[in-house]
This record gives structure tokens, C-alpha cells and sequence, in this order.
């Protein structure tokens, strides 16, 4: 199938915009992604090393908070206590407010569709309500900086990530016969260790048993996140003695470069690169991706030690990466009769992130108007509707991040709430909705159904044509 500038905005990028073209080639596509992060100097989310101060000041705010209870101190001490917490959650939606600006301003929309995937491969969640403004700030110190580069690297820079630390309570995981874990009698949490093998590298049906998720668990000890100091390696916590990992025996000198040497091995394994072929696969093109796509993206993946930007190259290369694909599960909408997506057959369904992000996109709502929200406001339109849609901001179900099968999104609950963000959120974000029928265009392109733009043209008032357009079968696939 020859390259489709439509399809290529819609399947690998944020969607269509009045504002910028869609992408003229897969060169162009590639291209794009090694010149400068203009979405990111535009909306600038601070990295973890810099937020993560914070954490110490609320660490020393609750303990004097409890230390001034029943004291003359207590309400200075729970006032400043209160207003640590208030700065993280407003500051969590600034992240919120720049990740989604990130979208629907850039002409690179494939650069914010991979940090949403690689952020989701390497899913942490908050494990307190202040912990939740360090979710971007990980994102954009462990992700970000990798996506162009060797897969090694980001999973380096991820799997010890203080966030990924925490999340997985590897902290807390000490060789027993480490002098610190006899003298605290603990032992191993395998956490990391089969996340890291489950989910980040071999896959659930990699070639890995228990006796190596134990080994590994061994391996990773001497990782931990001092919220006071900071990320570090200690020995005194690590396991004595050597481990072996899927048949390989480490050194038994306890260091980070152990780890890092392990790290290396598991993103290096044929079953790493099997498994994430086919998890890009299913993201960008399929929730039942064609073999041979596939295949094409293992064997780049091998054939360059796991270049990403060559892999992203065998994506664009592959014939089914531009094939419409069988829709197996029919997306509720107000459109009567079967619609096709936007390419025939396009059968992934946007996740709510991406649907409300696309949809500012296409309305081209200024991202001054989004950034400028208060956090009521943000609930209202924004936050609140994506929970409705079954998608909390940054509150995966689990360390497997979110579902990609459409049957994950197309519920009853979260259609409907598609539905009324459609027809309700466009005209209170913007002065003057477009006209429905020029905006059918704007959203879907030329290949916008027939069924879609007799609608566009029926609707009884702009406002519901405009909803009718978002909430339709082909707006909702990609």
C-alpha cells in the first residue's frame, strides 16, 4: 500500500489539524524526530532530577506537621503542610495541560504518539496523591530523551528510575544475606525483577521460569530511591555472590554495573525484540497485526541491536503499516448504519487520552485556552469527562498500563461519555465552533464517509454537528 498522508496523521501521529499539513512522506515522518522537540521547548515539563526536591520539602513538612500536633505550631505547621499538597496537585495539572498542548500544537505527531506508548510500556503510577506531579517529570528525564535512540538505554534509564523504584517497591528489597538485609531480617521483593521480564523485555510468554525471576530479583538488589538523597546504588544491600539470569552468571562484585550489564543481556534477547514488535504492532496498526509486519520489526530490531529509529523505519516500510485492517468490534455513535473508519477498516479505537486530544486538534482549539484552565475547569471539560471515558490521567490499572483492544474502550459508559464531551466541551472551549460542514473535512479528511458529512450537513444546529462529527465511528478509530 503506497504512503497516505491522511492515514499517516491519524494512525501514527495526533490527528488531522487545520493548522498544519499532514505528513508528506515517512522521510519526512523520521526526519522530524531527530530535529529539535519543538512541542517540548513550547511546553516545557521540568525532569524528575529537578521536581524531585520536593519531596524532601514534604517530607520535612509532615514531620513537623506531626510534631507540632497539640503544640501553639500546629496551624502554621498544617497550613504549610496544606499548601505543599495544593502546589503538587496544581502543578500535576500543568503537566496535564502541557502533555495535551504538546498534541494538538505540534507538526510531529508521531514524537507524542511514541512518548505516550514507551511512557505506557514503562507504566508507574503515584503511590500518594502528592506523588502524582512526579508521573510527567519521569516521563520526560526517562522516556523522552530515548525515543530516537538504542532501547537499551531507555530501559536503563527507566527500570532505575526513582519513580519505577518506588512504584515497584524495589526499595525495600534486600539480599537476606546482605549485612543490611540480616541485620533488618528482609528479604527479596520480586517486583522489578518480573516486571522487568513479564512486561518490559521478554514478554509474558518469554522463556523465562520463576528460578530467574528470583535470580534477577537477587541481581537488583542495592537499587533503591532515598527520597532524601536521592537515587542510589548500595552494596550493603546487595545479594552475595553471583546470579545467574536466563543462563548467563553476573559478577559477583556488587555494582551498579552489574545491573546495567543484566539490562543490556534482556533488551539484547530475540524474545525482547519479539515482543515488542509486536506490542508496536498492535498500538499503531492492529489489535491483531499482520505476521509479516510483525516479523519486519523483529528482525530490525535484531539486525541493530535494538535501534529504535531503524525499527520506526521498518514500521513505515511494511505494507500493512497502510492496509486498512477488519473491524471486529462496531463503535456506538449517533451516525445510523455500519460507518468505516477513515481508511476503510480501520479497527483501533482511541483510547479517551487520544479522542479528547485529537478533538482539540481538529476544532484547533488554542492551546493558550487549554493551558489557562483552572483546575475546576479542567475537571469539568477535561479531567472528569477522560475518567468518564474510563481513563484516569496518569492512574493506569497496573503496571501493564492501559488496555489497547477496542473492546477496552467501546463500553456503554465510556461511549456515552464520548458522546456528551462531543456535543457539550467543543462549544465551551471555543467562541465560535467551525462550520460542520467544512469541519467533517478538518477532522477525517477526504476519505470522511458519506454517512458522516449527511450528518454534518443534517444537524439541526452547528454545535450538534460538530458533536455528531467527534462522536462518530470514524472520528473515534485511527
Amino acid at each position: 500500500m503506497p504512503f497516505d498522508p491522511t492515514l499517516a496523521a491519524i494512525r501514527f501521529g495526533t490527528g488531522l489539524s487545520p493548522r498544519h499539513a499532514p505528513p508528506r512522506d515517512a522521510g519526512a515522518m523520521l526526519a522530524a524526530l531527530v530535529g529539535p522537540d519543538g512541542a517540548a521547548q513550547a511546553h516545557p515539563i521540568a525532569p524528575f532530577s529537578t521536581a524531585a526536591p520536593s519531596l524532601r520539602a514534604f517530607r520535612s513538612l509532615s514531620r513537623a506537621r506531626r510534631a507540632a500536633l497539640g503544640t501553639p505550631q500546629e496551624a502554621a505547621a498544617e497550613a504549610a503542610f496544606q499548601e505543599i499538597r495544593l502546589r503538587a496537585r496544581d502543578q500535576r495539572t500543568v503537566h496535564f495541560h502541557a502533555t495535551l498542548a504538546r498534541g494538538i500544537m505540534t507538526p510531529d505527531g508521531f514524537r507524542e504518539r511514541l512518548a505516550l506508548f514507551w511512557a505506557d510500556h514503562f507504566t508507574v503510577r503515584a503511590r500518594n496523591a502528592f506523588g502524582g506531579h512526579l508521573v510527567a517529570p519521569y516521563v520526560e528525564e526517562a522516556i523522552r530523551p530515548h525515543l530516537t535512540g538504542r532501547f537499551a538505554d531507555m530501559l536503563r534509564a527507566a527500570a532505575t528510575h526513582p519513580m519505577m523504584l518506588d512504584y515497584l517497591d524495589q526499595s525495600r528489597s534486600m539480599g537476606p544475606n546482605s549485612p543490611a538485609g540480616q541485620r533488618q531480617g528482609r528479604g527479596l521483593n520480586e517486583n522489578l525483577a518480573r516486571e522487568l521480564l513479564e512486561l518490559h523485555t521478554l514478554g509474558v510468554d518469554g522463556p523465562y521460569g520463576q528460578g530467574d525471576v528470583r535470580q534477577l530479583a537477587a541481581l537488583l538488589t542495592g537499587l533503591v530511591h532515598d527520597p532524601d538523597a536521592g537515587f542510589d546504588y548500595r552494596p550493603r544491600m546487595a545479594e552475595p555472590g553471583a546470579e545467574t539470569v536466563l543462563g548467563t552468571t553476573y559478577s559477583a562484585r556488587a555494582e551498579l554495573a552489574t545491573v546495567h550489564a543484566a539490562l543490556d543481556d534482556l533488551a539484547a534477547h530475540p524474545a525482547t525484540a519479539a515482543h515488542l514488535a509486536r506490542k508496536i504492532a498492535v498500538h499503531f496498526v492492529s489489535d491483531d497485526p499482520d505476521p509479516g509486519l510483525v516479523a519486519a520489526l523483529r528482525d530490525r530490531y535484531l539486525a541493530t541491536g535494538g535501534d529504535l529509529m531503524a525499527v520506526y523505519a521498518a514500521l513505515f516500510d511494511h505494507p500493512a503499516a497502510w492496509a486498512p485492517v477488519p473491524v471486529p468490534v462496531p463503535v456506538p455513535g449517533p451516525v445510523p448504519g455500519p460507518v468505516p473508519g477513515p481508511v476503510p477498516g480501520s479497527a483501533k479505537v482511541k483510547p479517551p487520552f487520544a479522542y479528547v486530544q485529537s478533538a482539540l486538534r481538529a476544532l484547533d482549539v488554542p492551546v493558550a485556552r487549554i493551558v489557562a484552565l483552572d483546575l475546576a475547569a479542567s475537571r469539568r471539560w477535561l479531567m472528569g469527562p477522560l475518567t468518564v471515558m474510563g481513563q484516569s490521567w496518569e492512574e493506569p490499572p497496573g503496571p501493564d498500563g492501559w488496555p489497547e483492544e477496542a473492546e477496552a474502550w467501546v463500553t456503554p459508559q465510556g461511549m456515552a461519555g464520548r458522546i456528551g464531551w462531543a456535543m457539550d466541551v467543543p462549544g465551551a472551549l471555543l467562541e465560535t465552533l467551525p462550520d460542520p460542514r467544512d469541519f467533517v473535512r478538518t477532522a477525517l479528511g477526504e476519505a470522511a464517509p458519506e454517512a458522516v458529512r449527511f450528518a454534518a450537513r443534517a444537524a439541526e444546529s452547528v454545535a450538534e454537528g460538530i458533536g455528531v462529527i467527534l462522536s462518530s465511528p470514524a472520528f473515534n478509530r485511527r
